[in-house]
Order: C-alpha cells, then structure tokens, then sequence
C-alpha cells in the first residue's frame, strides 16, 4: 500500500485539503487529532509529560494545551524532548491503523514530517502552500484568543514553503477552495494509478 504525508506550515489549510482527499475515498490520518488523544489516554504519555512540564501539564485529567503551548514556542528543547516522547506512540499508532486499511493508497496529514526527519518513510509527500499573510488571517479568525506574535513564533519552529517544496512530490497551492478542489483531484488521479500498477 502506498503510504502518502500530507504537510504544510501552520494556517495553509492541510486539514481542510485532507478532508478533500477523505472525501474521495482516501482513508486519511490526522496526526494532530490522534496525538491530542493519545495525550489524554496513554498513562505512559501522561506520565512523561508531567515530568516534563509539571503536574501543571494536565488539569482535570486533560492536556492542559495553552500552558505547554505557552512554554514550548518559546522553548525549542521541551518541544523537541516532548516530541521525542509523543511522536513514536503516533507512530506506531499510524502503523497500526495502515494495516487495517483495504484502499489503494493512504495519506498521513501531519505539521511536522521534514523537521522531525520522517520525511523519509512515505512514498510520496504533498505540501500544502498559502501565502504567510493569508495564513495568519486564517489563524488570527480560527483562534481569536492568539496574536500574531505567536503565530510567528510557531512559522518560525517549522521549515519555510521553500525547503518542503524542494523536497515535495506534489505542491498544493490553498488560496481559493475551488482551484485546491481541482489539484486535489488532479494528484489523486495520478497517486491512485501509481497505485493499481503496485
């Protein structure tokens, strides 16, 4: 089965061209949403997160998000170490769930996959792209409560447009719904013959 990562920095609209791709049939992964799970469910997790972060990291027996949020975008090294800890339970979560998949090919949609050097384990890689102010307008109406200060912090954590594209199968430029519905069905096309040839 071939296994497909779908990126793109933060506000360029992965999550929106992954539910294109599930629309048509494709089983797709959001690792986000399964991390944000496995962080509230995994007692080995939760362990390790308090003892990065301080009994502070949970309240209530959940993540307590703008907290961690607040200290990793200023600390790269606890980002680093909690995603040393959070990433191979993803992992082995993804692989888990690839093998119950019967569809021609899968797609992972995850923020991080060049930064973290998993790049490497798909069969293709499609970036999602969208101009930085498009993005931080996008952010600044999806999450009222944050500022651009922070969602600069955060683009600054992640590879620019420019060193994922070079690196990049196909590109996905998300500007205007109807044109991203058309390349989505374009690379579909070609990934899906790719795949029967498999």
């Amino acid at each position: 089965m071939i296994v497909v990562g779908l990126t793109g920095g933060i506000g360029s609209g992965k999550t929106t061209v992954a539910k294109m791709f599930g629309s048509l049939g494709v089983p797709v992964y959001i690792a986000d949403e399964e991390a944000k799970k496995l962080m509230n469910t995994s007692k080995v997790i939760k362990r390790k997160l308090i003892g990065l972060f301080g009994e502070n990291a949970y309240v209530n027996n959940e993540l307590n998000r703008p907290f961690i949020a607040d200290i990793i975008f200023k600390n790269k090294t606890l980002l680093n170490e909690m995603n040393a800890i959070v990433h191979p339970k993803v992992r082995a979560h993804f692989n888990k769930w690839v093998s119950k998949q019967t569809a021609p090919y899968v797609i992972k949609e995850a923020a991080i996959l060049f930064e973290n050097g998993s790049h490497k384990a798909y069969d293709f890689i499609i970036t999602v792209t969208a101009p930085k102010d498009l993005k931080v307008t996008r952010l600044l109406k999806r999450e009222p409560n944050t500022t651009k200060n922070k969602i600069e912090a955060i683009m600054a954590n992640q590879w620019t447009d420019e060193a994922k594209i070079k690196r990049s199968h196909f590109v996905i430029e998300n500007i205007n719904l109807e044109k991203t519905q058309e390349q989505v069905k374009k690379i579909h096309t070609k990934i899906a013959k790719i795949a029967k040839k498999c």
